[in-house]
């Protein structure tokens, strides 16, 4: 666990100790957004959506992702502060050793303006844009369970359920839905080849798509093999924000259901 820091309230100039929280990345290894101390905390007056979230990159992996944006409240005048982060600094090189550069990630789902102008003669129109998701903030296994329902149906996918009222297990929970089979592992080890292979023959079974989520992350083996079978593959921060690991995630967070 990171050690707490001092971070002095602007308004009422006490110090308030904060420990900076620490994240998976979707490779399995320790992320921790890069406080700056040196600079000012900011009163948080207003929250937008936009500035709820912060870039870091995995020292591991060189993955960049976006987390919750640290903040503390003080516990003396009340007063919400957001702490400042180091900016996330452009990689030395492309494919250098150690570092390889991130994945290409697919624009955010925003609602499309109002005045967009509209598809040309012979040109399909676009689909739909999906609003953003409302993550669900992640406490227990259920909750992991619930969050990953709520995103497949954010995705598109109709009546999204568990095939049995069985209480959450601390193993892997199956979620159907029409065309659909899904397990979650709430679990903190990484998913293995096993699981990845598993929901795969449950989905060719079902003549359905295969998705998994997982809290930790996968190992390199489940990696290789779901991008093998075409098994989109999404890990959870505890925020409740899934984040694809795979291309075929990314194609399926694109396109949808």
């Amino acid at each position: 666990m990171a050690e707490a820091v001092p971070v002095r309230c602007p308004a009422c100039l006490r110090e308030n100790g904060y420990t900076v929280p620490v994240f998976p990345c979707a490779c399995g290894s320790p992320v921790v957004p890069p406080l700056d101390l040196a600079a000012e905390p900011l009163p948080l007056t207003r929250r937008t959506w936009s500035e709820t979230w912060v870039a870091v990159r995995c020292g591991a992996c060189g993955r960049e992702g976006e987390w919750p944006h640290p903040e503390v409240g003080c516990a003396s005048c009340g007063t919400v502060v957001r702490i400042p982060v180091h900016p996330v600094a452009p990689e030395p090189g492309a494919g250098s050793p150690g570092h390889p550069p991130p994945r290409p990630r697919p624009a955010p789902a925003h609602p499309a303006p109002d005045d967009a102008p509209g598809a040309g003669p012979g040109h399909a129109s676009p689909p739909a844009r999906r609003p953003a998701f409302r993550p669900l903030t992640i406490r227990t296994a259920r909750d992991a369970v619930t969050t990953a329902a709520l995103y497949l149906r954010w995705l598109g996918f109709q009546d999204v359920r568990r095939p049995d009222g069985r209480p959450v297990p601390s193993a892997a929970v199956d979620l159907r839905a029409p065309g659909l089979v899904a397990q979650v592992d709430p679990t903190t080890a990484p998913a293995g080849l096993r699981a990845v292979e598993c929901v795969w023959l449950n989905g060719l079974t079902s003549s359905a798509t295969s998705v998994y989520f997982a809290l930790a992350g996968y190992t390199d083996e489940a990696r290789i093999r779901a991008d093998d079978l075409g098994i989109p593959l999404f890990v959870m921060d505890l925020t409740g924000m899934p984040q694809p690991v795979n291309d075929p995630a990314d194609e399926l967070l694109g396109t949808g259901a």
